[in-house]
């Protein structure tokens, strides 16, 4: 009895982890290499940031609109569901969070920046 209980647990939480950390199907994940040639194409794209105003404000790159992932439910309208979403935010998390969001809201095509403003030079 405890160890099929045991074995509920475990598979319950590595489900949970997978859920969290496994790139959802449909989300696009570039590292900020690509993202540098994406932004250089200037194409059908949009640009958001979902860190905090603060962290924002402190480094940003211009291109990407301060959206912060807490508001995202309620301003997702100011974007476009006809044109692709390129996600960052500090390590790469909170944009993995806001593109599977998006993606729930209708958003077609998302790409998450791997890495985050951690990882742009």
């Amino acid at each position: 009895m405890g160890t099929a209980f045991n074995v509920i647990i475990i598979g319950a939480i590595a489900w949970f982890l997978y859920q969290k950390f496994v790139p959802a199907k449909g989300i696009k994940n570039i590292n900020t290499t690509e993202l540098k040639a994406v932004l250089s194409q200037k194409g059908n794209k949009q640009f958001i940031d979902v860190r905090t105003p603060n962290e924002y404000r402190g480094n940003h790159i211009r291109e990407f609109k301060n959206i912060p992932l807490f508001e995202l439910n309620k301003r997702a309208q100011e974007l476009s569901k006809d044109k692709e979403v390129v996600v960052i935010c500090q390590s790469g998390m909170r944009s993995t969070k806001a593109s599977k969001t998006l993606q729930k809201l209708g958003f077609k095509e998302v790409t998450n920046v791997k890495g985050g403003m951690s990882a742009w030079k």
